[in-house]
Parts: C-alpha cells; sequence; structure tokens
C-alpha cells in the first residue's frame, strides 16, 4: 500500500484550513461576536484569564491572515516529508 503524501498539496490544504480559520476568526472580531466566544471557551475549560478582544483592526486581521496561512503552508510542507520519509519502502 503506498502511503506517500504530496508536500505541496499538503501544505496548500493546511496553509488554506489554518488561513480559513483566522479568516473566520477575523470575521468574528469585525461582528463583535468573538469577546462571546472567548467567553464561553474559558468557562468550558473552567479556566479565568482577563482576555479582551480589542476592536476590529484591518491591518491586524491581515496580518494574522497571511502569517498563519504561511505557517501552516510551512508545517504541512514539512509534516508530509517527514511522513514520508518514516512510511519509505
Amino acid at each position: 500500500m503506498n502511503h506517500h503524501v504530496n508536500p505541496g498539496k499538503l501544505a496548500i490544504t493546511l496553509g488554506a484550513f489554518v488561513g480559513g480559520l483566522h479568516v473566520v476568526w477575523s470575521l468574528l472580531v469585525g461582528i463583535g461576536w468573538a469577546q462571546g466566544i472567548i467567553n464561553f471557551v474559558f468557562w468550558a475549560h473552567m479556566m479565568s484569564l482577563p482576555v479582551v478582544v480589542k476592536k476590529f483592526e484591518l491591518s491586524a486581521a491581515v496580518t494574522l491572515i497571511i502569517v498563519t496561512t504561511i505557517v501552516g503552508y510551512v508545517v504541512g510542507y514539512v509534516f508530509a516529508h517527514i511522513w514520508n520519509r518514516m512510511h519509505r519502502e
């Protein structure tokens, strides 16, 4: 059985997924729902920290999306190479 993973495809997939999650987060900040979600997540994990979601800033949102997409791409690419090395025949 072939366990080979295409590094380019996995990198693009993971980059798009992680970047996409941060697009959603930026939208939640923009419409004002992010603080409620953070409050729920901390409550559900039985944690208490003073986390305050600031007002939406376009430059911060774009930076967040670009950086996380790049990090997701790199992690996906590296993971695929490690996977393929571990599953050589």
